[in-house]
């Protein structure tokens, strides 16, 4: 159930961030935070990462549906047997259902973290793409950590059945 939490949380924030930048700044509005290095900038993107399949909304919505239904499935899943990929499937889910909300209800999604590097404007994003972003950079971590260690991410169950046993059995 915490796994849901988190996921709720991140949801929350996301929407909480997309809602105080759509309703107090224009269109483009910039207000720099870091000089040119970091600015909080209104823009929308109609596609998914790095405005890559612009105006496919209902493809997108879609392929999130399905992507939901898996990370909710697979979280049930493995809840209770791993730490590390439970943590990061529910931040992919907060994050990919708060993108989700916005593609659904208005056809875009509200981005406004921007980054500039010299000449180079890393593209827009917004606290859903943070968290979707760490989610996969967690699931790959756990996945490399399985692999390395012979499944010692698992937690074990351990029952108290009351009895004392002796011996080899």
């Amino acid at each position: 159930m915490v796994y849901y939490l988190i996921a709720l949380i991140v949801f929350l924030i996301d929407q909480g961030t997309k809602y105080l930048i759509s309703s107090r700044l224009q269109l483009d509005e910039q207000i720099p935070v870091i000089g040119n290095f970091f600015l909080i900038t209104s823009h929308r993107n109609r596609g998914a990462a790095f405005s890559i399949l612009q105006n496919q909304r209902w493809f997108l919505i879609l392929v999130t549906i399905v992507v939901v239904v898996g990370i909710v499935w697979y979280l049930n899943k493995v809840r209770k047997t791993r730490r590390l990929l439970p943590l990061a499937l529910a931040l992919v889910l907060g994050g990919a259902i708060g993108n989700f909300l916005d593609r659904l209800l208005t056809g875009e999604v509200v981005d406004f973290l921007q980054f500039n590097f010299g000449s180079y404007t890393f593209p827009i994003f917004n606290v859903a793409d943070s968290c979707i972003v760490v989610g996969v950079a967690l699931i790959i971590l756990d996945s490399l950590l399985d692999m390395k260690g012979g499944g010692q991410t698992e937690v074990t169950e351990v029952k108290e059945t009351g009895e004392a046993k002796e011996g080899n059995e």
